[in-house]
This record gives C-alpha cells, sequence and structure tokens, in this order.
C-alpha cells in the first residue's frame, strides 16, 4: 500500500511538472508560430497553425543588413556588461566576505543601497554625466549604465556564497604560501560557478531586452540596439505583426540558447541556497 501511494504522489508530482513546463513553453511556442504567420492569419487563426506558411518574415529581416548591425550592438553591449560585472563584483565581495575590518558592513550595505534606488529615476542626470564624460550616443555609456545597475545583485550573490565557503581552506591555503590573490584564484573562485551562472541570468535578461536608456542615450541609427530596432517596426498605420514576431523570436534565440548551457549551474545554485537558508 505504501508503495503504491508513494508511486501514485510521484506520477502526480511529474504530471504537475510536465503541465508547468507545457505553461511555460507554450509563450515561446506560439510566439515562434506567431512569426511564420501573415496578417490576415494572425487576426483570423491567432491561436492555430499557419494556413501559409511566411517564411518571408524571417528572409525579409535578416535581408536587412542594419538588423544585423542592432543585433551586434546588443550582443556588445550585454557581453560587455557581463564581463565587467563579475570581475567588479567577485573581489569587493570576496573582501567583504573573507576579509575583517572596520565599517564592512556599512561598505556591503552601500553596495546593496544600489538595489533599493530605481536608477529610472535619476534619468536625467545620467543624461548630464554622460554628456560631462563625452559618452552621449555611445554604447560605452549604456554598458555603464547596466554595470552600475548589475554590480549590487552581483555582491549580493557572490557575498553570500563566499561566507558559505569554510574558512579552513582560505587559511590553508594561506599556510601554503598563497597570497590573497592566489586563495581567491585558486580555491574561493573555482567554488563560485553557481553563483557566476545566477549572476549572468539575472543580469543578462533586463540588459538584453532594455529599451528605455537606449531610447534615452542613444540618437543614431546605426548604434541603436534589437529591441530599440524593434520598436520602428510598428507603423503608424499599419505594422506587419509577422515581422514583428520574428524580430522577438530572433531575440530570444539567444537567452534560450544561454539558459540551456548554464541553467544546470544555475540549479544547483538555488538548491544550494535553499538548503542554506
Amino acid at each position: 500500500m505504501r508503495t503504491f501511494t508513494r508511486v501514485s504522489a510521484r506520477s502526480i508530482l511529474y504530471l504537475l511538472l510536465v503541465l508547468q513546463a507545457l505553461i511555460a513553453l507554450y509563450p515561446i511556442f506560439l510566439m515562434f508560430l506567431t512569426s511564420l504567420k501573415t496578417n490576415m492569419d494572425i487576426f483570423t487563426h491567432p491561436y492555430g497553425l499557419p494556413k501559409v506558411w511566411a517564411v518571408q518574415n524571417y528572409t525579409g529581416l535578416i535581408g536587412q543588413t542594419s538588423y544585423f548591425r542592432f543585433y551586434r550592438n546588443s550582443l556588445f553591449i550585454t557581453s560587455i556588461s557581463i564581463v565587467m560585472i563579475l570581475v567588479l563584483s567577485l573581489l569587493p565581495s570576496y573582501v567583504i566576505a573573507k576579509l575583517h575590518f572596520r565599517g564592512k558592513n556599512v561598505v556591503y550595505l552601500y553596495f546593496l543601497a544600489g538595489m533599493m534606488i530605481p536608477l529610472k529615476l535619476g534619468t536625467l542626470n545620467i543624461v548630464r554625466t554622460m554628456n560631462l564624460l563625452r559618452l552621449g550616443n555611445s554604447l560605452w555609456a549604456l554598458i555603464l549604465v547596466y554595470v552600475v545597475v548589475g554590480i549590487p545583485v552581483g555582491v549580493l550573490i557572490f557575498t553570500g556564497f563566499m561566507r558559505e565557503i569554510p574558512e579552513e581552506l582560505s587559511n590553508a591555503s594561506r599556510i601554503d604560501g598563497c597570497s590573497e590573490y592566489g586563495t581567491f584564484f585558486r580555491i574561493i573562485l573555482p567554488n563560485l560557478r553557481p553563483a557566476i551562472a545566477a549572476t549572468i541570468i539575472i543580469n543578462i535578461l533586463p540588459i538584453w531586452n532594455d529599451f528605455w536608456f537606449p531610447l534615452i542615450l542613444i540618437s543614431s541609427e546605426e548604434k541603436k540596439t534589437f529591441p530599440l530596432a524593434t520598436a520602428n517596426l510598428f507603423g503608424q498605420y499599419q505594422t506587419d505583426y509577422g515581422l514583428v514576431f520574428a524580430a522577438l523570436s530572433l531575440a530570444s534565440f539567444p537567452m534560450i540558447i544561454l539558459y540551456l548551457f548554464i541553467s544546470k549551474q544555475f540549479l544547483r545554485g538555488v538548491e544550494t541556497g535553499a538548503l542554506k537558508g
């Protein structure tokens, strides 16, 4: 009887997990399906299979060389921002988590304060600062903004993980003659792969999908990002929604691939955090 109950409970659990996966994947499937429809198909059969497979939505979009430039701009901004967030978050997190000095809690709270203040409230001052730095209408202006937003989240995640790494490992490396840099790169950093994956996933989606700051800081056509360029597909009187959904599908493709590669580390980090809690 216990075995039957256990099998039944596991079957119900698997059924719920499959249902949840279908609910999560259905919007992605519907977006891709809509990208292969004509406008007439979208309005007459929004949830059905396309009567005519409109592959020209993709060929027309890819045929526009400007969209490769927009795609490249988004990839450049996102990749450089993530690398800088990781580098500039790891080192202060190590200092806060592993070194003992007066006022380190104040420093930690200073970083966390960056998560409490919406950066969009300071849009006017950001524009003025970028103009003073001669970074107006520059991709580096967006990178600096995203790095400032991402560092507090990175410090929060890395500090929590580093505090759970046994101090005996760090002390043993110092006894063996390692410097603080050697201890960090040889002992601490290899144990932070789940934290790195979590930091990447949390930061990369807002950066990749951001529309506000490119709209404010970028004025020239050749420096637009992919989300900002996609907004130009909406016409004043008529919009080719198949083309819009094709652009959205292409924009989501890198994020899906990235998540498939690092999801295992991310889930391991979530499980570790749950066990620590």
